[in-house]
């Protein structure tokens, strides 16, 4: 196959000077320091989209705003992340991933001091916004592993800066709340704001300027415009629904605008010469299907994690709730996200074994045997720590073989552009989690001292979904088909193929 493969021996001769298209040899570049800037940096992006969530209930206190005007700060980073991802993708493939990089530590910046200053409601959502912008950071880094590193590290690279983001997601919850129970709100985002100085400057320093130029081109306005449109009318009812009412003509109204916009949008992208996402390159099958289980596995991820924090925080008089603290559920949840880390070298010589198609069924196979676990084991705090490790093992086998997938099938030219519309893809899996899971816990609930709150019946039919979906992610995963020999696009470094089988 002529594209790299996780687990490929076949480097460029040592001592010759790299041309366009080939990645510095082995022991030319500091790679321990690229990988870990770029994992660094995934998990950094992880921690700011979990940054308020300890403060979700204080945020109309301390904005001096409507607890539905204050939910607009999560909304606001799905969608500028929803929007721009794509976008910064796009901008890596034709000016450059490094420079894309550096680029997006502007918005976290900004959008960090924006929100530590903000004392109302307006300036946080702009903030989270820009913080959304930035969160291309994880595509194009995994897409300039491509091009920086010899073909030995590539498959353990990718498996690593993948998991970054369950990695940040898991620290970040109980960081973020410890800072905001035991020192002032606004610390959270001032750290956040030094840490992206950190992020550019390691970026800056350590990661070294591919020896490939930049495909060079135009970008594609009208195809941005028409697919940011799209996404805003279709995850904005997605993510609000539940306030506005599912049948409100107001949600209606921009579902049939999403499909409007959608068809237009790719309408145009067909025909555009240089477009914004290549529609052909996304329908090969093997992109195509990838894709497809990436939207599975997102909601199978998101489901969990939106159903775990709240039984281990409702009160023990509920009889199934575990009476933890904010702090204490952040900490009984971050061995999963560490987890992550820990499967990641596991699922990068999985790959190189048996195929990153293997190691995507078997990682969503993981996820719905972890959700199978919850039946019998939520009873207790030990036993949710468990569905927690099992699940996010599932978790970081599928995504570190889900670019590893994507890369064997496009060009090098397109690299970061279809790793950000594979982000998005998973990013669509997990607002459709939190818009089912939320209509499942808000249709079965109980009452406890005139308090509503989500039954038990709720929490299983919620894990049962998840579980469901993994299985439906492992059903897809495996019909993708193999590279076939010879036809794949040309990749920095010709590498032998792995074996890419999978069984269900």
């Amino acid at each position: 196959m002529d594209g790299p493969q996780p687990g490929g021996t076949t480097a460029p001769t040592t001592g010759t000077a790299p041309t366009a298209g080939t990645a510095p040899a082995a022991g030319t570049t500091p790679t321990t320091g690229i990988v870990a800037t770029l994992a660094f940096t995934g998990t950094v992006a992880a921690i700011m989209q979990t940054l308020v969530t300890p403060l979700i209930g204080e945020l109309p206190r301390l904005l001096h705003t409507a607890p539905s005007n204050a939910s607009w700060a999560i909304t606001a980073t799905l969608l500028a992340g929803a929007v721009f991802v794509p976008i910064s993708g796009r901008l890596g493939d034709l000016l450059g991933k490094r420079r894309m990089l550096l680029a997006c530590c502007v918005p976290l910046f900004i959008g960090s001091v924006l929100c530590a200053l903000a004392s109302a409601a307006v300036p946080m959502i702009i903030g989270r916004g820009l913080q959304g912008m930035g969160m291309g950071v994880v595509p194009l880094g995994i897409s300039l592993l491509r091009e920086v590193l010899p073909p030995e590290r590539l498959g353990s690279a990718i498996a690593l800066v993948s998991a970054s983001m369950g990695i940040g997601g898991g620290l970040g919850l109980p960081i973020a709340a410890a800072v905001a129970q035991y020192a002032s709100w606004r610390a959270l985002f001032w750290g956040a704001a030094a840490l992206t100085l950190v992020v550019a400057a390691m970026i800056r320093f350590l990661v070294p300027a591919p020896a490939r130029r930049p495909a060079g081109g135009r970008f594609d306005p009208v195809g941005a415009a028409g697919l940011g449109a799209g996404l805003v009318c279709l995850l904005l009812p997605v993510s609000k629904g539940a306030d506005w009412g599912w049948t409100d003509p107001l949600t209606l109204g921009l579902f049939a605008a999403a499909a409007v916009l959608l068809l237009a949008w790719g309408r145009w992208e067909l025909r555009c010469p240089e477009p914004l996402v290549d529609l052909r390159v996304t329908a090969r099958p093997r992109v195509l299907l990838t894709n497809a289980a990436s939207v599975l596995v997102g909601f199978g991820m998101y489901a969990q994690a939106l159903i775990i924090p709240q039984l281990l925080q409702l009160p023990e008089a509920t009889g199934y709730g575990l009476g933890r603290s904010m702090l204490a559920m952040g900490l009984w949840m971050a061995p999963s996200g560490l987890m992550m880390m820990a499967v990641s070298p596991l699922g990068a010589r999985l790959s190189a074994a048996r195929g990153p198609k293997f190691t995507l069924v078997a990682g969503s196979l993981a996820i719905a045997a972890g959700y199978g676990l919850s039946m019998v084991l939520i009873g207790s705090t030990w036993g949710v720590l468990v569905v927690t490790l099992v699940c996010n093992s599932g978790v970081g086998l599928a995504y570190g073989a889900m670019p590893a997938l994507i890369m064997s099938a496009v060009p090098l030219s397109e690299t970061a552009s279809a790793n950000s519309f594979n982000t998005l893809m998973r990013s669509l899996g997990t607002s459709v989690s939190a818009a089912v899971v939320g209509v499942v816990l808000a249709q079965l609930t109980t009452t406890l001292g005139g308090h509503t709150l989500p039954s038990e019946s709720g929490f299983r039919v919620g894990l049962l979904i998840g579980c469901g979906v993994a299985l439906a992610a492992a059903a897809v995963a495996a019909t993708i088909p193999a590279p076939p020999a010879g036809a794949a696009p040309a990749t920095t470094h010709p590498a032998p193929a792995a074996k890419d089988t999978a069984t269900t």
